[in-house]
């Protein structure tokens, strides 16, 4: 099955060259793009509404800032974030294509397969660490409702008890079942769990209320608050940690932009589900974390500990299935969408988007994501290297699109493979997005590397920005040095 909806209507550039072209990557025509805003409200639930997203939300509050400065803090970073998604959302809004194809304006029709590439790896290794997290959510379940399969849990092989093989191989066979439906079921499954996952804190968090009593509630987790110049340090890097959050989706929001039925949509759908929903989970994930400290003596920042902790098996298994539910909504939107797209980028006359799914997921496995996050050196370097790519080729993408072409696209050159095309450059490569990409990550990843081996480096958790504004500027700089003196423009 496609990934385009049955009823949309695809567009077919004159001239397409089999190699760049299938149903999948082909632009959508307005009449074929049909999320509205709450699809787009709910997909940014499902990204924000899921286990790490709780704990990410809850850790803000320990970084010795008062609860007020801590959503200061967030506002500013998470309203960045809107805007950068506005940004990077625009091109595949407005001319109906994935990230793949936007990446061809500035890499080349052939260098594009590199971004994707990169982002495609992102995107499978995390898809294997959300999948192995859940099955360990579907572990505890199966315990709670049968005890006996305790038993289960000993032994195993290649670092997996026979229970963790057949929990892990149940999540990976859902999600997979799930995806393969398209992109139609896919906005329908997030439609209902971001909204699922907010009643279940709401009922979490009064359930807290009850206990603690509303007046004894402090948004003051942390011990000691910083006071001073250092205040203002502090808040500026949780605002920065916000974007790196979603530095991933940074890259390739444009995969669900494409549907969004107008530009208007997509800013509204961003608005609600990035500003509004970000700061009412927040909220309603400090409510919880600091009951937490009066019912339990102690701060649990892992939702599915809280639920177990209260004791009630009913309470056990609705937590469970739903915390499931969440970790899939965010693994789909965040992990699972992008690599199938940018596979099939890499060969699209035999990978359609329903395969490049079920290559995603294979390869998931064989990254055997249980033993990848045992091990802090193989998590380290992993986020070093690819992770802060994904800065630098966030920078050259929009600086491509708003400064350099300022929004001007021969949308079927992006599908020609001839060397009279705009994006043909040096046989399919664009060199300055090769230069920008090079010097941008060196950068981004270097600082990166020093400050995970313990290596003094003062820049706090503005890695992304660094690497994306010296992306931008390099790409900008080089697509002028690029310019052919022995006749003729690259662009």
């Amino acid at each position: 099955m496609s990934s385009v909806d049955p009823t949309a209507t695809i567009l077919h550039p004159p001239g397409a060259d089999p190699r760049l072209f299938n149903e999948e990557l082909a632009p959508l025509a307005p009449a074929g793009r049909s999320w509205g805003v709450f699809s787009l409200f709910a997909m940014w639930m499902s990204d924000i509404h899921s286990v790490g997203g709780y704990t990410f939300a809850a850790s803000l509050f320990f970084l010795g800032l008062t609860g007020w400065q801590v959503l200061i803090a967030m506002l500013v970073g998470i309203g960045v974030v809107n805007v950068l998604m506005n940004l990077i959302g625009r091109p595949s809004q407005v001319l109906g294509i994935p990230y793949p194809v936007v990446a061809r304006m500035s890499f080349g029709v052939v260098g594009a397969n590199l971004a994707a590439l990169v982002r495609g790896v992102v995107g499978i290794v995390w898809y294997g660490v959300q999948t192995y997290f859940a099955s360990k959510a579907v572990q505890v379940l199966v315990v709670t409702l049968w005890p006996g399969a305790e038993a289960l849990t000993h032994g195993g092989f290649a670092g997996l008890s026979p229970l963790g093989w057949a929990s892990f191989l149940f999540m990976w066979m859902f999600q997979l079942l799930i995806f393969l439906a398209g992109m139609e079921t896919i906005r329908k499954f997030i439609d209902f769990c971001g909204p699922v996952v907010y009643a279940v804190m709401f009922v979490l968090a009064g359930w807290m209320l009850a206990q603690t009593g509303f007046s004894s509630l402090s948004l003051q987790l942390a011990p000691a608050p910083a006071t001073g110049v250092a205040t203002i340090g502090l808040m500026a890097n949780a605002a920065m940690l916000i974007v790196a959050y979603f530095a991933a989706l940074l890259l390739n929001f444009g995969d669900f932009a494409r549907f969004a039925k107008s530009e208007r949509v997509m800013k509204t759908g961003n608005l609600l589900g990035l500003p509004l929903n970000f700061l009412v989970f927040a909220l309603i994930t400090v409510i919880v974390t600091a009951g937490t400290l009066q019912v339990f003596g102690e701060a649990i920042m892992d939702p599915v500990g809280i639920v177990e902790k209260i004791g009630n098996p009913l309470v056990v298994i609705v937590g469970s299935i739903t915390f499931i539910v969440a970790t899939m909504g965010i693994n789909i939107v965040a992990n699972f969408v992008s690599p199938a797209y940018d596979i099939a980028n890499l060969w699209p006359q035999r990978i359609s988007f329903r395969l490049g799914g079920l290559i995603t997921s294979i390869l998931s496995v064989l990254v055997c994501p249980w033993l990848f996050v045992s091990s802090p050196q193989a998590i380290t370097l992993f986020v070093s290297i690819f992770g802060a790519a994904l800065g630098p080729m966030f920078g050259i993408l929009v600086a491509d699109y708003y400064l350099v072409r300022r929004g001007a696209v021969a949308l079927a050159d992006l599908y020609a493979m001839a060397p009279g095309g705009s994006f043909y450059f040096r046989s399919g490569w664009n060199p300055a997005a090769l230069v920008a990409l090079g010097l941008g990550g060196v950068l981004s990843i270097g600082l990166s590397l020093l400050g995970a081996y313990g290596v003094s480096v003062d820049v706090g958790d503005w890695g992304w920005l660094i690497g994306a504004s010296a992306g931008a500027l390099v790409y900008v700089v080089a697509s002028r040095g690029f310019s052919d003196r022995r006749g003729g423009l690259l662009f």
